[in-house]
């Protein structure tokens, strides 16, 4: 059985064998392959652009896990539960926060160095909804590159891992009996393998990162596609809950222009109590809920959003004066550097902040061995819907989700290894090509998807929003039709690829959000502004129709 749907491409020059190939080099992807190898797989890493580039890196708060005096996984639990507003699965967060403590101990043991007091303990800090200060930090606030150096460390020094840089993944490989049997590539550059090449493997394990780039002004880096849930769609994989989006409340505001990758200002500094003020300096966040501003991020992100729509304001600020220039310069030199770089000093001014895209709670539906829909198919990290995080992700929770599902999925894989069920794969390659191929926008639209997104399907929703920016992406897909049909198609090449993924990922999440008719978590509809747990506290399952048409089904309940 092949894949129905997949993007217009050459056909593969060269093709290369393993036996797990993971897509992406952040805590998730490095993970199971330091992990798969370990348990005599051989494995290979295709990485977007350099091995230490994805979103791992831009991680300034910490790691979440109940390590210090006092914690325990269970109030860890309670804590996500609360921030997932209903819909976490249960037993995926208790497996998250019972093996996290571990995982992060075999981190360190790994050679990931976090702060520690004078005393050598490690230090622990607090941020939104958290009870307990239980975030583990490196570097004040670099800690996403820290564990990156820690386990690009760690795979370049083990040399039977293959990597495999600078390449965008196109689609899945499947065999006769529908099972992931490698992927197709393009490799950015020139050598040995440059362009379209496929590669071979028992099992595809998906650790692509996020897809913030489908909004105009977000944390994530410029390779946040959403690679990963367009290719898991066109192979016919469900993927979950994508209108969760979180949107973070405090990203440095650079004015009405600014669109792409923006500089984020970490929880933790108000975790450390920098408080959020208007143009007045007015702690508005006080009496809207019991932590202030550290309440879920969803709320914090509301309030914000509010008083800027009362205010008539761009931005609200961050004030942060009273750490004084030690603090700013231990606790926070990255904070620091990048407000300074962009013309504010925190020491002497308050940071002048707004909400945008930072992560996706929704993605690839996977159970808690990290397997899809599609057998032989894994997902671990932002890529994936492991029920974690419900709608809205706790704060620090994501590299924890990282890392815990990344070694259980190493270990499923071992385990099927050791069974005899991971036989070697065979695939057509080039029958496999001639399944349905997805007619490619130009490059342009990537910037009029993400217009659309931003005006229609922020942080304020309304069906009347929606449905003008499902309208718009629609008339994207017809046109990539019409020139299609009227052979004047984009030319196959990384930037309408980017841009095809953006559109489906788009229109799957547009389609999900329109359909939950509430508000919960980090979806906010300004016509349905109340909570319906009778009708919508389950799940929103999406799926490619025939027609290529992302279809949303809310799960039984």
């Amino acid at each position: 059985m092949s894949v129905t749907h997949r993007l217009t491409a050459p056909t593969p020059g060269w093709t290369a064998t393993t036996d797990v190939v993971v897509v992406g080099s952040g805590v998730a992807g490095l993970t199971v392959a330091l992990n798969v190898r370990k348990a005599g797989l051989r494995a290979m890493v295709v990485t977007k652009a350099m091995l230490d580039e994805g979103s791992t890196r831009w991680a300034q708060g910490g790691v979440a896990a109940a390590l210090g005096e006092g914690d325990t996984p269970e109030q860890h639990l309670a804590d996500t539960l609360v921030a997932g507003a209903g819909i976490c699965d249960e037993e995926a967060v208790r497996t998250l926060v019972t093996e996290g403590p571990d995982a992060v101990r075999r981190l360190i043991a790994a050679g990931a160095l976090f702060d520690r007091g004078e005393d050598g303990e490690i230090l622990l800090t607090r941020e939104g909804g958290h009870h307990r200060d239980r975030i583990v930090h490196a570097g004040g606030d670099a800690t996403g590159a820290e564990i990156s150096r820690a386990l690009v460390s760690a795979v370049r020094a083990a040399p039977e891992i293959e990597l495999i840089e600078h390449a965008l993944v196109l689609d899945l490989l499947t065999d006769a009996e529908g099972h992931a049997a490698g992927l197709t590539l393009h490799v950015m550059g020139e050598g040995q393998r440059d362009g379209v090449g496929a590669v071979r493997a028992r099992a595809v394990v998906l650790a692509t990162g996020g897809m913030g780039q489908v909004f105009s002004a977000t944390t994530n880096p410029a390779v946040s596609t959403g690679d990963g849930v367009a290719l898991a769609l066109r192979a016919g994989a469900a993927v979950t809950d994508l209108e969760f989006v979180q949107f973070h409340p405090t990203v440095l505001w650079l004015g009405p222009e600014a669109e792409g990758q923006q500089p984020l200002v970490s929880e933790a500094v108000r975790g450390e109590g920098a408080h959020l003020v208007d143009a007045d300096g007015v702690r508005f966040m006080v009496g809207q809920h019991e932590l202030a501003e550290l309440a879920p991020r969803d709320i914090v992100a509301k309030a914000i959003t509010r008083r800027m729509q009362e205010q008539g304001a761009e931005h609200m600020f961050l004030d942060g004066r009273h750490f004084g220039a030690e603090m700013w310069e231990h606790r926070f030199p990255t904070i620091l550097a990048s407000c300074r770089a962009h013309g504010i000093d925190p020491v002497t001014a308050p940071i002048p902040v707004a909400p945008a895209a930072h992560y996706a709670s929704g993605g690839v539906r996977t159970d808690r061995r990290g397997r899809t829909s599609v057998p032989g198919l894994y997902a671990c990290g932002e890529v994936a819907c492991t029920g974690v995080h419900g709608a809205n992700r706790l704060a620090s929770n994501s590299l924890l989700e990282g890392l815990v599902f990344a070694e259980r999925i190493a270990a499923d894989l071992a385990g099927r290894h050791a069974a005899g069920e991971l036989p070697e794969r065979t695939v057509d390659v080039a029958a496999a090509r001639a399944a349905h191929p997805v007619p490619l926008p130009p490059s342009e639209a990537r910037a009029e998807v993400q217009r659309l997104m931003s005006r229609g399907v922020g942080v304020l929703r309304s069906a009347a929003s929606m449905a003008d920016a499902a309208a718009g992406l629609a008339l994207v897909a017809g046109q990539a039709h019409s020139h299609a049909a009227e052979e004047k198609p984009a030319d196959p090449r990384v930037e309408t690829w980017e841009a095809a993924n953006l559109l489906l990922v788009a229109t799957a999440l547009v389609a999900a959000a329109a359909q939950r008719e509430e508000t919960r978590g980090c979806h906010w509809r300004e016509d349905f502004p109340e909570r319906d747990d009778a009708h919508w506290r389950r799940h929103l399952i999406t799926t490619l129709a025939a027609s290529g048409d992302p279809v949303s089904t809310p799960e039984e309940q």
